[in-house]
């Protein structure tokens, strides 16, 4: 089940929310959340919510030692102890494969160790368990001492399977005490249909045009004109983005709804003025959770450059690796982590001294055949995709069939780049701005917060309908 799929959005979202609103009483609504919570994470298989209850119950047994324990030697080895748990089962399900495939082309064992499912959402949830664990080391938090209230806060369906990757300690207080106002219940509709239409209409798009211009089979690449890679590769990097920040904006607003907080996810990433910039807009929680417990607790920058360096290269890799268990990611990570210590060393200082635009052109252009790396899975088909795109595949610029796609779709790549900045939020801030001063209606902004998600929700509802192409991206989480 996910977010832009029918059964969610006019079934189990809705039913969710009239049985919450129905049930009085803090305590009875969690349980509503729980339980619809465990329905969702166990409808792509019940198995695995064994899993989810066992890293969990570890993780609330080792906090409350850890916050009982009066000696800090015994209070680190109940945190380490969930740590291991936590990664180690992490470690099973998504990468023991990957690494029995490179000790079998080195010496010879079987390439799969098993048919192992990845349970999704494994990523996120690990990791918000890990910082609960944490955070509760260092003090930063009290331990949960209801073994349910924390299955809550790591199965919650609104964030468990495309993040953001939410901290105990932000929801902590909420979990127990929250409260639910009519105008953020009317801004959560808002930001979940926003959401729903950009990726049901927008991202699914993209992801057409992507699939067909930039595919990541071999042969099929051979068959795509450079002009065509190129535009294609535009179209992937502008479906990731919108696909991504869509899930994490219905998630916020499904979390405003019953009266949860979670931080913003995505900072318009495609504004940055350069890599470092990008990664603060991008995937924010992700890259929070890197800079908190893996590079300041590694000594962040405060043991000289040489330490620093190293530091950020483990960050990047891990970063690479949280996204698959495949090679092209883990180099995804480390080809950031190249650009990032080239701005350390000074050439950040030197954009800005530059015009605002040429900042942004480097940011992009590395971006952009970044999602390349990103995407081809295989050396093959990423060699195969970087020589086409330089003429090299012997198919020439342009072709007929592909010329047409792109004239077809010219308009919608224009208006996924314009989705991509602040624009149609500062139109939309200025327009009600105006009406309100021109037309001195009271209330009239809230007639638009009433009729826009209808419209949004609509149009969703027709791109749903007549598409049936609804892709995926988070299987590899």
């Amino acid at each position: 089940m996910v977010f832009s799929s029918l059964f969610f959005v006019f079934f189990f979202l809705v039913l969710n929310l009239l049985v919450y609103n129905y049930v009085d009483g803090i305590e009875k609504k969690n349980k509503v959340m729980l339980i619809f919570s465990l329905i969702f994470y166990s409808w792509a298989g019940p198995k695995y919510l064994i899993l989810l209850l066992g890293m969990v119950f570890i993780s609330w047994f080792c906090a409350i030692k850890i916050e009982q324990s009066k000696h800090r030697q015994l209070k680190k080895r109940y945190m380490v102890l969930a740590c291991v748990f936590l990664i180690g089962l992490l470690g099973i399900f998504k990468y023991l494969n990957f690494f029995t495939g490179i000790t079998s082309s080195l010496i010879g064992l079987p390439s799969e160790a098993t048919k192992i499912v990845l349970p999704v959402g494994i990523s996120f949830y690990t990791f918000q368990l890990l910082s609960y664990v944490i955070d509760v080391y260092r003090g930063e938090v009290a331990a949960q001492r209801k073994y349910w209230h924390l299955l809550l806060y790591a199965a919650l369906f609104h964030q468990c399977i495309a993040g953001p990757i939410v901290r105990y300690q932000l929801v902590a207080d909420e979990i127990e005490h929250r409260k639910v106002r009519i105008d953020e219940f009317s801004k959560g509709i808002m930001r979940f249909t926003i959401g729903l239409a950009k990726k049901a209409i927008l991202a699914n798009s993209c992801a057409a045009v992507a699939d067909t211009l930039f595919p990541t089979g071999h042969k099929e690449i051979l068959a795509v004109p450079a002009g065509g890679l190129w535009i294609g590769l535009l179209f992937y990097m502008l479906q990731i983005y919108l696909d991504f920040s869509a899930y994490s904006d219905m998630a916020i607003g499904m979390g405003w709804m019953i009266g949860f907080h979670y931080n913003e996810n995505f900072n318009y990433p495609y504004i940055a003025a350069s890599i470092k910039d990008f990664w603060n807009r991008w995937h924010i929680s992700l890259s929070t959770f890197f800079r908190d417990y893996v590079y300041i607790p590694l000594g962040g920058n405060r043991k000289g450059p040489k330490r620093r360096t190293i530091n950020l290269f483990i960050v990047w890799a891990l970063t690479g690796f949280w996204h698959g268990a495949s090679w092209n990611y883990i180099f995804w990570g480390l080809y950031f982590f190249v650009f990032i210590c080239i701005e350390n060393r000074g050439w950040l200082q030197k954009l800005k001294t530059l015009p605002g635009i040429a900042g942004h052109a480097y940011a992009m252009i590395v971006v952009y055949f970044g999602w390349a790396l990103f995407r081809q899975e295989s050396i093959v088909s990423l060699g195969a995709s970087l020589k086409g795109m330089l003429g090299l595949n012997g198919n020439g610029f342009m072709d007929m069939s592909t010329s047409i796609m792109i004239k077809n779709n010219i308009f919608l790549l224009i208006f996924c780049i314009i989705a991509s900045t602040p624009l149609i939020k500062y139109i939309g801030m200025f327009l009600r701005g105006l009406v309100n001063r021109v037309c001195k209606i009271p209330y009239i902004t809230y007639v638009y917060e009433m009729v826009a998600p209808i419209i949004l929700l609509a149009l969703s509802f027709m791109a749903l309908i007549g598409n049936s192409y609804n892709p995926f991206l988070y299987f590899q989480f």
